[in-house]
């Protein structure tokens, strides 16, 4: 196991930021924070903060399970439901979560004063998310190992050609 971040303190841990002003409809800015993690028990812990209003992640689904606890603000998503629909979430601060493994993808955001929240994922065989494209094809995966290396890197994870997700 490795601890990278020892506190909580949201103005002390280090962040990383991604913004893209316009990814097809959403306004990606967020920043996270990497905790700890232990790659032979598939775990990884952050923090996820989002921009001020309404930033968002890119679009995602969690293959890990995932525990969400929502530290600051609100947290909403707006999950593809296999009929076509879309489930609307909203969290605010202190509320629990808790998603299976192999979740639908969706769309992830603040409110209008951003929100903070904490992620325990637990993937059996180290995948954490599959990406999306605004169109929702199938872009890449991130395991723990693609972002554990891009955090010691100093980058962020799939933003340079020397740290790409993984294929699979």
């Amino acid at each position: 196991m490795s601890i990278v971040s020892s506190t909580f303190d949201l103005q002390s841990v280090e962040w990383r930021r991604v913004t893209r002003p316009d990814d097809n409809g959403i306004r990606v800015d967020f920043e996270y924070c990497l905790l700890g993690y232990d790659l032979p028990a598939g775990r990884l812990d952050m923090l996820l903060r989002y921009g001020k209003n309404e930033g968002h992640c890119r679009r995602h689904r969690h293959i890990a399970a995932t525990m969400t606890l929502v530290l600051d603000g609100e947290q909403f998503l707006e999950e593809q439901q296999a009929d076509g629909n879309v489930r609307s979430v909203h969290r605010k601060s202190g509320e629990y979560a808790l998603a299976p493994a192999d979740a639908l993808a969706h769309d992830e955001h603040g409110g209008t004063n951003g929100g903070t929240v904490l992620l325990s994922m637990t993937a059996k065989d180290g995948v954490l998310f599959e990406y999306f494209d605004a169109d929702g094809n199938h872009q890449s995966y991130l395991t723990i190992e693609d972002f554990v290396a891009s955090w010691n890197a100093g980058t962020v994870y799939g933003e340079t050609p020397e740290n790409t997700f993984s294929p699979l």
